[in-house]
């Protein structure tokens, strides 16, 4: 479950606790959480509802104005269900610090290059992991339609792969598309 740029700073502040969605099935699950830009979401509550429900109360609570709005900011479709979602920010990502680390050690950077090497080893199109490096060091805040078609990927296959590395804090997401971290710079310039 994704979030836009503007809803960051009301999620951050606790002014944003809804989200609509609608999913053929759904992405998060209540008692989960979730990791996002402004931290880690905590998933209270996932309810399957109908348009109808939807109300004004709610839409303020998901950012915006009123249910219409609501209702055109969410995908139609009839294999889709439409869902409530609330949530709270339980707390900051513990990736923020781990991307801020930049000072890797001769361990570090073994676990982080065998790391690279068994998901390169995984995949079934060969090595990814400094192809896609290579292209978000070049073409930073690349939006990622831009970044798939460079890499000749399918681009939710790229946001996937973009989000290990982000598991690995080598890299950080933007308001449109991301940037090496810290340590990212780190390790890539220490490669050989």
């Amino acid at each position: 479950m994704l979030f836009k740029a503007e809803f960051w700073s009301p999620i951050r502040r606790g002014e944003v606790t809804v989200a609509f969605r609608t999913w053929k099935r759904p992405t998060v699950s209540e008692g989960g959480t979730l990791q996002s830009p402004v931290g880690v979401l905590s998933i209270d509550e996932v309810t399957p509802i109908d348009e109808a429900d939807v109300t004004d109360a709610d839409a303020r609570a998901a950012g915006f104005g009123s249910s219409a709005e609501v209702l055109a900011s969410v995908r139609p479709g009839d294999d889709r269900q439409l869902y409530r979602v609330r949530f709270h920010r339980a707390g900051d990502d513990p990736r923020t610090e781990l991307r801020n680390r930049s000072d890797l050690s001769d361990d570090d950077r073994a676990e982080l290059d065998a790391q690279l090497a068994r998901w390169d080893r995984a995949s079934r199109d060969g090595a990814w992991t400094a192809r896609v490096l290579a292209d978000i060091a070049a073409h930073p805040a690349s939006r990622s339609a831009d970044m798939a078609e460079r890499l000749d990927v399918d681009q939710a296959q790229l946001k996937r792969r973009v989000r290990q590395l982000k598991s690995l804090g080598l890299t950080e997401s933007l308001g449109t598309g991301y940037r090496l971290s810290p340590r990212g710079e780190s390790h890539r310039s220490g490669r050989r």
